[in-house]
């Protein structure tokens, strides 16, 4: 049970709730991107479940520029000299597969920590052939919703890439994943690891509200530990 958590507070909350690891991000509403230098740290401290950071520079595509590369291979380097357990990660070519060579570069300094592909598989051309791609770079596991805005409705692919994989690589199904769904994916799909954000939205606790300015006091996401909790009582129920 992974759950993505978007801070050092939902990663604790996520731990509490007994999450298995965390992919730890922040800045969800762009689709999460890599978490502070800070962040990493405390989080390290805090939390003594598995971390496995998403190594993102920027929202929008997954076609990157070879400076974003560059720091992106920094961001792992930091991420293995502060003991992190995992780097999730993604990048692909403009016309829709994998970018093997790039892929390579950064999977070779996250070594030997543990690699995912993330949802940069969900923007493919092809992804019986993405899933290869992916496995013959070493890659341990790919996060993705079958190539739908939710994993429960893309179901059908990813039993076929589960089947395909064969145990090569894990398919980590994720995406709209709660309490409500998570046993009929799992049943549906023969998956054996699961992703959630478990999150809930927290207003802001300012008193003083400048109403002449817009923006800037927006209610923020947070991992849940009852909605994890929840989540993990029902896998022990398989």
């Amino acid at each position: 049970m992974e759950i993505c958590s978007n801070s050092v507070a939902s990663a604790i909350e996520a731990e509490k709730g007994g999450a298995t690891r965390v992919e730890f991000c922040q800045n969800l509403e762009n689709g999460g991107t890599t978490p502070s230098f800070g962040q990493l740290q405390l989080a390290r401290k805090l939390v003594n479940i598995g971390i496995h950071v998403l190594i993102r520079p920027r929202g929008g595509d997954f076609l990157y520029t070879e400076e974003e590369v560059l720091e992106m291979i920094a961001d792992i380097q930091l991420c293995k000299e502060l003991g992190m357990d995992g780097v999730v990660i993604g990048i692909l070519n403009a016309d829709g597969y994998v970018d093997k060579v790039n892929t390579e570069r950064l999977v070779d300094v996250a070594r030997p920590m543990h690699v995912t592909f993330h949802r940069a598989f969900d923007r493919v051309a092809n992804p019986f052939q993405a899933l290869e791609d992916v496995i013959e770079l070493g890659i341990d596991r790919i996060l993705t919703s079958g190539l739908q805005n939710a994993a429960v409705t893309g179901v059908p692919l990813l039993k076929q890439l589960i089947e395909q994989a064969n145990g090569r690589i894990v398919i980590m199904p994720g995406a709209g994943v709660e309490a409500s769904n998570i046993v009929h994916i799992l049943q549906e799909t023969g998956a054996v690891a699961i992703h959630s954000s478990a999150k809930e939205q927290h207003v802001s606790k300012m008193n003083f509200s400048q109403m002449q300015v817009k923006g800037m006091d927006e209610p923020q996401w947070m991992s849940s530990k009852e909605k994890v909790h929840q989540m993990v009582d029902l896998l022990k129920s398989l």
